[in-house]
């Protein structure tokens, strides 16, 4: 049974949605929780204390450990205010699911520089912060469990949302650099593109016929739980979870085109335009897990 009896996890935007049912189960499963929500509106704007006052309700009326927080994660100050509660209040700090989010959606054309600071700061700087503030401690105790979230509208592209796309796949780049530097002090840093209806969700998935019974907060919260356990030893990795599936999302380099400087002279415009078909073919292809997988792929080529 994967159970986080003694391990403290942070959740951020635990408020409502999705960050309310990471935060319900992990208290469940044992785990001292702190609820960590501005209390906003979904564009970001305003405040309040009651949505995490509520959760934290929830949990402790069920038997559990939590704690309210309410600092905005957008800031450095925020980041360190929202680690600082789980240190005074529990101890330690173990686990930490970046979830927070806003949504300010409009076609690129006429979207404004504070639509787009304002979420890149929410989402990709606010994931930054909160796990910058929480690393030199897993560091210290050689433990800790870093959950993103990032989003299908960034892996894949959704129209819209140039803003909360870069945000998003933004977070991978940061998953990509953390799962190397964590792995000496055993801190897996892993992402997941969830399908929920939540609140921020339900104008966009509604308008396409999805709806809460397929596509609830819970059937999203058990993937995360395992890559916040203690059983879970993945790192890197990026799951698509949502409606009862759950599924691997990955990179992958393609064998492509080769022509050997050193033997055949330097490749040229047309030696693109006449190899597409071989650049872009997927017959066989890599999962490269750092930029040193891509050089030795490229070695192989020079070797006779």
């Amino acid at each position: 049974m994967v159970d986080f009896t003694d391990r403290v996890a942070v959740v951020t935007g635990a408020g409502g949605g999705l960050g309310r049912r990471h935060a319900l189960l992990l208290a469940e499963r044992g785990a001292a929780v702190v609820v960590n929500d501005l209390g906003g509106n979904v564009d970001g704007t305003g405040g309040a204390t009651s949505p995490a006052d509520k959760v934290v309700d929830e949990i402790v009326t069920s038997g559990g450990a939590a704690v309210a927080e309410y600092s905005s994660v957008a800031t450095p100050d925020g980041g360190v205010a929202i680690v600082e509660k789980a240190l005074d209040t529990f101890g330690r700090i173990d686990v930490v699911i970046n979830n927070a989010g806003i949504l300010r959606d409009k076609a690129f054309h006429n979207m404004e520089t504070d639509q787009m600071t304002a979420v890149l700061d929410v989402h990709l700087r606010g994931s930054m912060f909160v796990t910058r503030a929480a690393w030199p401690h897993m560091r210290e105790q050689s433990y800790g469990r870093v959950i993103m979230t990032s989003s299908a509208s960034g892996v894949l592209g959704n129209f819209g949302q140039s803003n909360y796309g870069a945000a998003k796949m933004g977070l991978l780049g940061l998953v990509n650099v953390l799962k190397l530097e964590g792995a000496k002090y055993n801190i897996t840093v892993n992402a997941i593109a969830p399908i929920a209806v939540t609140r921020m969700t339900e104008d966009l998935l509604g308008g396409l016929g999805i709806t809460a019974d397929q596509f609830g907060p819970e059937q999203v919260s058990p993937a995360v739980a395992y890559l916040a356990s203690e059983e879970c030893e993945l790192t890197g990795e990026v799951w698509s979870v949502g409606g009862g599936s759950v599924s691997r999302m990955f990179v992958g380099l393609t064998d492509g085109y080769f022509k050997n400087p050193l033997a055949s002279g330097a490749l040229t415009v047309e030696d693109v335009a006449g190899h597409l078909d071989t650049i872009r073919s997927t017959d066989e292809y890599i999962i490269a897990s750092s930029n040193q997988d891509e050089f030795q792929k490229l070695g192989a080529k020079f070797s006779p």
